[in-house]
């Protein structure tokens, strides 16, 4: 059993360790942001099954991905549970793995690149540099159980907000009561590193309402802090992942089984 990062979704980020494992798979149980050219690399006759979750919508509960792990690894196959980014960041890797040490099945990490940093630098974005930002905050703005810490999310010189989508006017709020200034620079990025990705800039006060009029879906995260002020510096950069994007399709959602 292999728990494997796919990364945040360009196909040229997956890992070599990744690809290999990928094309001697018996069976690959993949979520719902895995790029359709990550899983070509699975061989010809691997069984997919998708295991998709998605706020809001229909979803495979989290008990069910464990028990069906813990059956198709007793049944003798090589299993690769392909989990988007990295699968111990907001992925509920360290779930699995102790389904996995519960049942007495051997098992494997494989990390793979994060979102993290792999967004940020996608739309521009250097989450440090020195002068502006020397730590970084990451955390989600979705959380089934708990209240996140605003007051201390506020004080972060750059804070990177995984699943900010549907939570953004929420999380926005929340911070700027908690003492973030309403004038922060945000940037929200949708589908980083892919061939859709988009960026919509502006700041803690503003970039709820300019993500909804841009209409921008999931998943989306959001990056607040002076670095964001960098991305109008690199304009290179800016234009070639843009022209990038417009000269790829829109990448249809991988399916079910």
């Amino acid at each position: 059993m292999y728990l494997v990062g796919a990364g945040p979704g360009d196909p040229g980020l997956l890992t070599l360790r990744a690809a290999s494992l990928l094309a001697s798979a018996d069976t690959v149980v993949h979520d719902r942001l895995i790029h359709p050219g990550v899983l070509e690399h699975a061989r010809p006759h691997a069984r997919l099954i998708y295991v998709g979750k998605e706020g809001g919508g229909d979803s495979v509960r989290q008990e069910d991905i464990h028990t069906l792990l813990v059956q198709q690894a007793r049944l003798g196959r090589a299993v690769v549970r392909l989990k988007g980014g990295d699968p111990f960041v907001f992925g509920r890797g360290g779930e699995e793995a102790l389904a996995l040490e519960e049942a007495g099945v051997p098992y494997e990490v494989v990390p793979g690149v994060s979102s993290i940093s792999a967004v940020p630098a996608a739309a521009a974005i250097p989450i440090t540099h020195r002068g502006l930002s020397g730590t970084v905050t990451f955390a989600t703005a979705h959380l089934a159980h708990e209240t996140p810490d605003w007051e201390h999310l506020a004080r972060s010189e750059t804070l990177v907000l995984f699943m900010a989508g549907r939570k953004l006017e929420e999380a926005t709020h929340a911070l700027i009561s908690a003492g973030m200034s309403p004038g922060t620079l945000a940037a929200a990025v949708e589908a980083g590193t892919w061939e859709h990705q988009r960026v919509v800039e502006g700041t803690a006060a503003t970039i709820a309402s300019r993500v909804r009029e841009a209409e921008l879906g999931s998943p989306t995260l959001l990056i607040l802090g002076a670095v964001v002020s960098l991305r109008s510096q690199l304009t290179s950069l800016v234009a070639n992942t843009e022209a990038a994007g417009r000269s790829q399709p829109r990448v249809a959602e991988a399916g079910h089984e």
